[in-house]
């Protein structure tokens, strides 16, 4: 194999993993955001029907790590392309 289609080939194998690991992160957060969602569903009703309000300091303190959690997803993954998006905008300005 001659040294450009290796490092081709290198290259391409070291995007399709930082491709997964972003899938993976985006991945684990929505499923992180459906079951809080789940979850509180289930103890705002429970707290509903028995006249209560204490569900609303569980759903403030996993609200604040899902908060966090999608801000480090979110802003390591570059968003949701928004960065590439002005990035290609950039350079097509530029290229004119």
């Amino acid at each position: 194999m001659s040294p450009i289609a290796a490092s081709s080939t290198a290259q391409a194998d070291a995007l399709e993993r930082l491709a997964r690991k972003r899938a993976g992160m985006r991945m684990g957060w929505l499923i992180h955001a459906t079951v809080f969602l789940a979850v509180h569903l289930l103890l705002a009703g429970l707290s509903a029907a028995g006249g209560r309000h204490g569900a609303i300091f569980p759903f403030l303190g996993w609200g604040l790590g899902l908060t966090i959690h999608g801000a480090v997803v979110f802003l390591h993954t570059g968003g949701f392309g928004l960065h590439e998006r002005l990035l290609q905008q950039e350079r097509n300005r530029l290229k004119l």
